[in-house]
């Protein structure tokens, strides 16, 4: 029994821990989780908890459904939200299959790979995501347009406001449960929230964006509205985004930064980027993953369309923001969804990047124009490509791609497709509010 270990059960001892929650996540990103009695945990540890995994979306078929849950002590917390005396504690799970390998469906080990071939080439992965949500009035029924909680708009300060008060009370929860939070402020849509997280390694802030995402919606019901992660909520105003900054680390220095270069971005850098902006229409489908997606995408502004990348220009897809400090440089990929999953999304980023640096990839200019501006003549002119314009498109780039193959492997890779081929026949077969009125009246 390891030191982490001993410290999980001594903590449920000493905490008054009752209830265990065992957490991970399915191949869409939607969290799971089973709740085991204290006297369990030792040999959850040891030999893990089974369940059918042909009952989750994307793990296994029928004739092969044993898998076993494997809790990650390291990842142990209590549930703020559960404050009451029995405490609950929850941790993360590696999925197994009954032979003690890791399990072929298990987002997290699709991130630990591609983190493991970065640690080969010496690196460590770090992100750091600005996670923007809607807050709406109860009640929310779907089919029908939401209840923004507020009319604010970017930056707006109103005291005494149902914003500024779950921002504090979701703030409060996050860090007793060990996730640091850097800013918060109102977005740019009514009832629009931003918190960005502090940077951790890849596989840290994954764990952290389910416990964010969590901890948003638990916190919003306690206040008697809804939190949704969904893109694009709205016809007329911003969509929510993850813009994800980036940086790879050898030991303490961060391998992103050259003072010598006018960009302050080292070739290991502009190599990272550079493969991030050949592969980025590839792996599209995950880190925008649902039909919804791409009407943020085609929104404009904060939202990028084309495969550019610029200093201080916020319509390219990628940004490289002056950094004060070595330590600090990075790039700000600007397309990822708050509603991907955030293992498979970290993972496709990382792997596209180090594809950039072992295949030695060159950096094409920086785009100083709002690309959105142009004409599509005079982006062609250019060399910028657009992103995928809906999830069809998406689907086919992917489908097309041995990178995003290689990384998720056979089994994610074809149920994503599949899953995400059935969600857009069944899209575009709807007959929409606009078809009807624009059309019913007039042909």
């Amino acid at each position: 029994m390891n030191k982490q270990t001993e410290f999980v059960l001594r903590a449920i001892e000493e905490r008054d821990v009752r209830f265990v929650r065992l957490w991970f996540t399915d191949v869409l990103g939607t969290l799971k989780s089973v709740a085991i009695a204290p006297a369990e945990l030792e040999g959850a540890f040891g030999e893990g908890i089974g369940f059918d995994g042909s009952a989750i979306e994307g793990f296994a078929r029928v004739f092969e459904s044993d898998m076993v849950a494997k809790p990650d002590a390291s990842t142990f917390q209590l549930l703020p939200w559960r404050d009451i005396s029995p405490a609950t504690g929850r941790m993360f799970c590696d999925i197994m299959m009954p032979d003690g390998s890791p399990s072929y469906a298990d987002p997290r080990y699709v991130l630990k790979r591609a983190m493991k071939r970065a640690s080969d080439l010496g690196f460590t992965f770090y992100t750091h995501p600005e996670v923007e949500f809607f807050l709406f009035a109860d009640p929310l029924v779907p089919g029908e347009s939401p209840t923004p909680v507020d009319t604010s708009g970017y930056f707006d300060h109103t005291p005494q406001s149902t914003g500024s008060d779950f921002r504090r009370q979701a703030i409060t929860m996050l860090e007793q449960m060990g996730i640091s939070v850097e800013f918060s402020h109102h977005e740019g849509g009514p009832g629009q929230q931003e918190i960005d997280l502090r940077y951790a390694d890849a596989l840290t802030m994954a764990d952290n964006i389910m416990t964010f995402r969590t901890v948003v919606k638990e916190v919003a019901l306690s206040q008697g509205v809804h939190a949704s992660f969904m893109p694009k909520p709205f016809t007329e105003h911003p969509g929510s985004g993850m813009h994800t900054h980036l940086s790879l680390f050898e030991g303490d220095t961060n391998v992103f930064h050259d003072a010598a270069d006018e960009y302050s971005l080292s070739k290991i850098g502009r190599q990272f980027v550079a493969g991030l902006l050949r592969h980025a229409g590839e792996i599209t489908a995950v880190t925008n993953q649902w039909v919804n997606s791409y009407k943020r995408l085609a929104g404009g502004g904060e939202a990028p369309s084309y495969i550019c990348w610029g200093r201080n220009n916020r319509s390219a897809l990628i940004r490289v923001p002056r950094s004060t400090k070595p330590s600090s440089a990075r790039i700000e990929l600007r397309s990822v969804d708050s509603a991907c999953n955030p293992y498979l999304a970290f993972a496709l980023m990382l792997n596209a990047g180090l594809a950039g640096i072992e295949g030695e990839y060159d950096l094409l200019p920086e785009s100083e124009d709002d690309v959105w501006s142009l004409t599509e003549r005079e982006r062609a002119a250019l060399g910028i490509e657009p992103l995928p314009r809906n999830l069809d498109e998406a689907i086919r780039a992917m489908e097309d791609s041995e990178l995003v193959a290689d990384t998720l492997g056979d089994h994610v890779y074809d149920f994503f497709l599949r899953n995400k081929r059935a969600e857009f026949d069944a899209y575009r077969a709807q007959v929409t509010p606009f078809e009807l009125h624009r059309m019913l009246p007039s042909i």
